[in-house]
């Protein structure tokens, strides 16, 4: 399996997982253009998408999917309650209504030799979702945009060996930010984000041998900087790795350009 992100924050965020046969995108939260100039990067033509999996409505994971819909008519997977957001929203409600195929939590779709395994997740949406991914023999857990770490995160997320992980927000710099209280309440509440303490308590439940790569995404520009976020995690793991494997490449999905490719 081949796996980066596109973009990764509030300004928006896409990920590409593809082998050789399907190619998937999660999430388009960026432009169109932006999308089919980074695939193009790696090699991907963005019309040999396979699906598009939307996590949630939000405008930074679907600002770029009118536009991507038109020119390129790629199946749309969601869950009935952000399918239905979808088509509230004035800048999607074009997109024809027999493109998007709906899905649930604890569901299984099959693309090519790759299992998507759906979740659901607890954030200020619709019916968000997150998505791990498995071609029999790796696996590829995901997920951001949670407020608080579930029984049903952990098991989705267990036996992963590249965990893309939410370390939204350092406490402090939130706390002593200027965003609004309500705002500041919102992003801590259990409909809200993880923090950097947060993502490296959820590491510390699902954390075994054959772990390769945590990619933690979604940090806020405003409330967190790379640094903070990966000296908790390596904290973490310094205390908790008891493997004689190397402990796992820790990275930071960039903001505004894609990470490195990542393959498994």
């Amino acid at each position: 399996m081949k796996f980066f992100s596109l973009s990764s924050g509030s300004s928006g965020n896409a990920i590409y997982l593809g082998t050789q046969s399907c190619n998937l995108l999660v999430d388009a939260g960026i432009s169109a253009k932006r999308i089919c100039a980074y695939l193009q990067t790696e090699w991907i033509q963005p019309e040999s998408l396979d699906a598009i999996l939307i996590t949630h409505e939000h405008s930074d994971h679907t600002a770029g999917l009118a536009v991507f819909m038109k020119k390129y008519r790629i199946p749309v997977y969601a869950s009935r309650g952000t399918i239905q957001a979808i088509r509230r929203m004035s800048t999607l409600s074009d997109i024809p209504a027999d493109l998007f195929h709906c899905i649930n939590p604890g569901d299984e779709l099959r693309f090519g030799d790759v299992t998507v395994q759906c979740c659901g997740i607890s954030h200020d949406a619709a019916e968000p979702v997150a998505f791990a991914f498995t071609d029999g023999v790796h696996k590829i857990g995901m997920a951001t945009d949670l407020g608080y770490i579930t029984p049903d995160v952990v098991k989705h997320l267990s036996d992963s060996e590249v965990l893309y992980l939410e370390s939204n927000y350092d406490r402090y710099m939130l706390l002593a930010g200027s965003y609004p209280y309500t705002l500041k309440q919102r992003i801590m509440s259990d409909r809200g984000h993880l923090s950097n303490e947060d993502s490296a308590r959820l590491v510390s439940h699902v954390l075994h041998e054959g772990m390769k790569a945590i990619v933690l995404a979604h940090l806020s520009k405003e409330n967190n900087m790379p640094d903070l976020a990966l000296i908790t995690m390596k904290n973490e793991l310094d205390g908790a790795w008891n493997f004689d494997n190397p402990k796992p490449r820790l990275l930071v999905a960039p903001r505004d350009v894609p990470m490195e490719a990542l393959i498994l």
